[in-house]
């Protein structure tokens, strides 16, 4: 009833564009992964530890100077969101999602709490997934596990596989339905 609603503007150019935008941010997340994933395969420099001596503002954090910054803050921005409506969306956990004027404080509990573990996941994820280098304060660099390549390759390879299946399926199967429904074979 929504895209019944919306104005023949955003049915013909915002929807469009936000999906290519959506498409174009986790081809760019998997190619960074993928990028990294050949970096750990050649060079234990690679690998997420934590960072000596390095200041901020010395040493940047991204080959592509200020675009590959502020582009690794947009990839940053969309794991977390993307992580986010994932958890909601999940069978185990649409149970928690608040309700406008009728959430219990358990609920909302639960809900702070689900937040401040995704968030303080964010930092540790986008280090082992090779997006950024840059530590924050937390110092996340110095889990153990972090050195252990096996953990680390698997993780990325993992990452960049599912998130490609998932993508070639949505895609496929969206171009599908719009060919069987042009085709008249839907009836």
């Amino acid at each position: 009833e929504l895209r019944h609603r919306a104005s023949p503007w955003q049915r013909n150019l915002g929807y469009p564009l936000a999906m290519l935008g959506l498409l174009a941010l986790t081809g760019i997340s998997v190619l960074i992964v993928c990028f990294h994933v050949l970096e750990l395969l050649l060079d234990d420099a690679a690998m997420p530890r934590g960072i000596q001596d390095a200041s901020l503002g010395q040493v940047s954090f991204s080959i592509f100077g200020s675009f590959g910054a502020a582009l690794q803050v947009v990839l940053i921005f969309y794991l977390m969101v993307s992580s986010v409506v994932g958890f909601y969306s999940s069978p185990l956990f649409t149970r928690l999602l608040p309700e406008r004027q009728d959430t219990p404080l358990t609920k909302i509990i639960g809900n702070c709490v689900s937040l401040l573990v995704l968030s303080s996941a964010l930092p540790v994820f986008s280090r082992t997934l090779g997006i950024t280098r840059f530590d924050l304060l937390g110092d996340f660099g110095r889990f153990n596990w972090l050195g252990n390549f096996y953990i680390v390759f698997l993780y990325n390879m993992s990452f960049a596989g599912l998130t490609t299946l998932c993508l070639v399926k949505r895609v496929s199967w969206a171009v599908q339905a719009e060919l069987i429904r042009a085709f008249g074979e839907d009836r």
